[in-house]
């Protein structure tokens, strides 16, 4: 993709990480709970793990190091980079250029009554409250993909400020970014012909950039000879995205199992209902859609369960469903009062690109005009 669109990746890239590693070893099942120790408890390979994403956190910060001091650039723009955010508020020398921060969420929650979870949260929540209100400013811009009212009107926690008036004073919102015209995507049919899909009902199941949702698409295919009673020419794909193997999922014959699939929400736009986890681009863009959604957030994931699940609610957007209570009987049911549905999701504000195109060309142009 960075090839293709006539970029250079750095050999830089190769040391660095975004932990999903750790991520992925951190959950059990459909749980996902970063703050909460429980899975500690598995002593030897958790304690080997957390050293691990400590070491690959301080190996991102080595090579950010190393690049931004062999090389002068004029702007450099993380996405969700917080660890460069920290280093770069202990050690402001280390600062080359501007740096613009992307967040889609402010603050974290605790979804547990566990004490030590809930002190986590709270540590990390002051340094929320530091980042959006610490002069002189950590970062020389902060984009935040949405609206405003997707941030919670809450204290960060105890005797802390609240989340959505530091947001005003620390962040731009930019509304929503969409990759594609909406416009190019309303023919139904001429999609669904490009495809190779015919007129059956079609149903797509995505899990996103993590392994975590293999038991989700696990959970699909066992719902599908149920819906085949009802509908013997169903047709259900199951996308698992660059860390599942294909091969992997244990599906009954007749699922339709792909890998990586580029330019997904084309598949999206021409499927009768898409069954996904609660992440926040996927829905964000079965929303634009307008298409019917059953949406899973992760357990004790406080972004899926909060943040994406608050703004779909808020949009009036999609079916949201409970993992755990889910069988494969209750998921054909709920596929079936969805499926081909007509919605009328409100228009969401997507040229976010755009606006933070505009916001970081400000940036850009003193040092370069």
């Amino acid at each position: 993709m960075i090839r293709d669109a006539g970029e250079t990746l750095l050999p830089e890239a190769a040391r660095y990480t975004s932990g999903m590693g750790a991520v992925e070893f951190s959950a059990d099942g459909f749980v996902l709970n970063l703050a909460n120790p429980r899975h500690l408890l598995r002593i030897g390979p958790g304690l080997r793990q957390m050293l691990r994403f400590k070491r690959d956190l301080e190996a991102n910060v080595a090579a950010f190091e190393e690049v931004t001091h062999r090389t002068a650039f004029d702007l450099i723009v993380g996405d969700e980079t917080f660890e460069l955010a920290y280093v770069l508020a202990r050690n402001p020398s280390l600062r080359t250029a501007p740096f613009a921060l992307i967040v889609d969420f402010v603050g974290m929650d605790a979804m547990t009554r566990n004490p030590i979870e809930r002190a986590v949260v709270h540590v990390a929540n002051r340094g929320w409250a530091a980042l959006l209100t610490r002069v002189p400013p950590v970062c020389d811009l902060i984009l935040f993909v949405g609206e405003e009212a997707d941030v919670p009107d809450a204290p960060f926690g105890f005797r802390l400020p609240n989340r959505r008036e530091s947001a005003r004073r620390g962040v731009e919102f930019i509304g929503y970014i969409c990759p594609f015209d909406l416009a190019a995507c309303s023919d139904r049919d001429a999609l669904r012909e490009k495809l190779g899909y015919g007129g059956e009902p079609l149903v797509v199941c995505s899990v996103g950039g993590t392994a975590v949702g293999v038991t989700l698409l696990e959970l699909c295919g066992s719902a599908f000879p149920l819906l085949r009673e009802r509908f013997p020419t169903l047709r259900m794909v199951l996308v698992c995205g660059p860390r599942i193997s294909p091969v992997s999922l244990d599906v009954p014959p007749g699922v339709e199992v792909r890998g990586y699939v580029d330019r997904l929400y084309e598949h999206f736009a021409a499927s009768d209902l898409a069954v996904v986890q609660a992440g926040g681009t996927t829905t964000l863009e079965l929303t634009a859609l307008r298409r019917p959604f059953l949406y899973f957030p992760l357990e004790e994931h406080f972004e899926q369960q909060v943040h994406v699940a608050g703004r779909l609610a808020r949009h009036g957007a999609g079916v949201r469903m409970c993992f755990s209570e889910t069988t494969p009987r209750s998921l054909s049911a709920a596929i079936l009062a969805n499926l081909g549905r007509e919605v009328s999701y409100p228009p969401i504000p997507t040229g976010g690109a755009q606006r933070a195109a505009e916001l970081l060309a400000r940036r850009l142009a003193p040092r370069v005009g």
